[in-house]
């Protein structure tokens, strides 16, 4: 199992939680959602779960339930701002398919 974060989205990632103040680092994952099948979460990670694995790089922990490691394995983890906009963007080779809006995605 593999999960790869660019310097940027580490660096976004570290940013965040220091103005929180607080957090073990970023968890990711996946739910049921939309019209494709499944959508992306995030949210700050203050434990780490007997059932979750960790990912470290650069700095930073990316920490994933094992329910959603199938989804993500072999991600990249990108952050990217495009003129006012930014966000982070999700290089996932297990993608299928997408929905239009591109809030939702298949495998």
């Amino acid at each position: 199992m593999s999960v790869n974060v660019t310097k940027s989205a580490a660096a976004q990632v570290q940013s965040q939680l220091d103005k929180r103040g607080k957090g073990l680092g970023l968890r990711l994952g996946v739910r049921e959602s939309g019209c494709s099948g499944y959508s992306y979460v995030i949210d700050f990670a203050d434990e780490v779960g007997e059932l979750d694995q960790v990912f470290e790089a650069h700095g930073v922990k990316i920490i994933i339930n094992k329910d959603s490691l199938g989804f993500l394995d072999g991600l990249e983890l990108d952050f990217a701002r495009e003129g006012i906009n930014s966000a982070f963007k999700f290089n996932n080779p297990n993608v299928k398919d997408a929905c239009g809006c591109g809030e939702s995605f298949t495998v």
